[in-house]
């Protein structure tokens, strides 16, 4: 899988305490990768990090990318093969009472990651996730390339687009070289679902907190439309994109979207009656009001153009919708019912995903 290119490498994934960060810390350790983990702190509680009991099979580092100081005595230390930056303040409700943790956390963390690759005098391969969100979203019905303009109307996708306006600046001003040490990519994605996150205000969590306490889940946006993908879709795009970095050196500096194809698609209102399905076997009835107040806006339209991932990276998104919502829904109810069973039923939802990929004939799987 991803042609072995993990196997026996030091791999330091930052954010790895976060929701993308455990499963894909996980995945690594499938891979036989040695993990490197830097996080400022465990970000919720409950934590699928802690479910799986993490800590004790990488190395776990507590340290805030913005401490520069200490992120290239970290990186000196270990001097890692393959470097996956996810850490970032990554709430849009949170950004608008935190606008200063949010632009620095994401926009100078990732300076200071771009900062500490510049030390490195041996080869690195390093894949920097920033979010569909860094796009100047004007709510078009068709999806965003990578050559689509960067922008932002709110502090949060503003900080995103700052993220790539300083990759841009410092892939061209020291990484262009023929001679660096440093390949770099960048994965762009969105609205990722599945189980393990516990952060605020999303509404996978807040439907399963809810709904494990027999309560409707309260919701701001029912008619917002998002392009739903489970967790895995993304990571393995990430994952596909350090693979040919590693082997080719020919996408230096270039950004991949990561998404899941167009009929996915969902209004709020449209999930969770999909979800409520799932989780208790019948049509929804009470299973979500909608609040009046909404304290901030947000895009109600934003989807990605992926085609240069299928054609460069011969990647694409592989679970159904229903798939999807079916595997989301089954690993919050095991949580609720059986919490001993979370590491089993994990293993079991990235294998089945490795399977339906590998049944399609993606690249990676081989």
């Amino acid at each position: 899988m991803f042609s072995d290119v993990y196997r026996g490498k030091k791999v330091l994934v930052t954010g790895h305490t976060g929701f993308k960060g455990s499963w894909l810390t996980v995945w690594l350790l499938r891979l036989g990768a040695k993990v490197i983990g830097v996080s400022d702190g465990i970000p919720t509680e409950p934590s699928m990090f802690r479910s799986l009991n993490l800590e004790g099979q990488i190395d776990h580092h507590i340290e805030d990318v913005r401490s520069l100081e200490n992120m290239i005595q970290i990186f000196m230390d270990h001097r890692p093969d393959f470097v996956f930056h996810l850490a970032a303040q990554p709430i849009v409700s949170v950004s608008f009472t935190s606008p200063c943790e949010t632009i620095t956390t994401n926009a100078i963390g990732t300076m200071n990651i771009l900062e500490v690759l510049r030390a490195a005098d041996w080869p690195v391969t390093a894949v920097f996730i920033t979010s569909d969100k860094s796009y100047d979203n004007v709510e078009w019905e068709w999806g965003y390339k990578e050559t689509d303009h960067i922008g932002g109307k709110d502090i949060y996708s503003g900080s995103k687009a700052a993220a790539e306006v300083i990759l841009k600046c410092y892939i061209n001003s020291f990484f262009s070289a023929t001679e660096t040490n440093v390949n770099i990519g960048i994965g762009r994605a969105g609205n990722v679902i599945g189980g393990g996150d516990w952060a605020k205000d999303r509404i996978v969590v807040d439907m399963a907190k809810a709904w494990s306490n027999n309560k409707p889940v309260e919701i701001r946006c029912p008619d917002a439309t998002r392009p739903w993908q489970h967790v895995l879709e993304p990571l393995s795009g990430y994952l596909a994109l350090g693979e040919d970095l590693f082997l080719s050196k020919m996408n230096r500096g270039e950004a991949f979207n990561f998404g899941p194809k167009a009929e996915q698609n969902r209004t709020v209102i449209e999930l969770l009656d999909a979800m409520y399905e799932c989780w208790s076997g019948s049509k929804p009835r009470s299973a979500y009001s909608i609040i009046a107040h909404q304290p901030f806006n947000e895009a109600g339209l934003l989807k990605l153009n992926c085609d240069k991932a299928l054609f460069r990276l011969n990647w694409q998104a592989v679970l159904s919708y229903q798939e999807t919502v079916e595997m989301t829904s089954d690993w919050y109810s095991i949580y609720f019912l059986e919490p001993s069973r979370m590491v089993e039923i994990t293993s079991e939802q990235l294998t089945q995903y490795c399977t339906k990929a590998n049944s399609v004939g993606l690249a990676w799987t081989s």
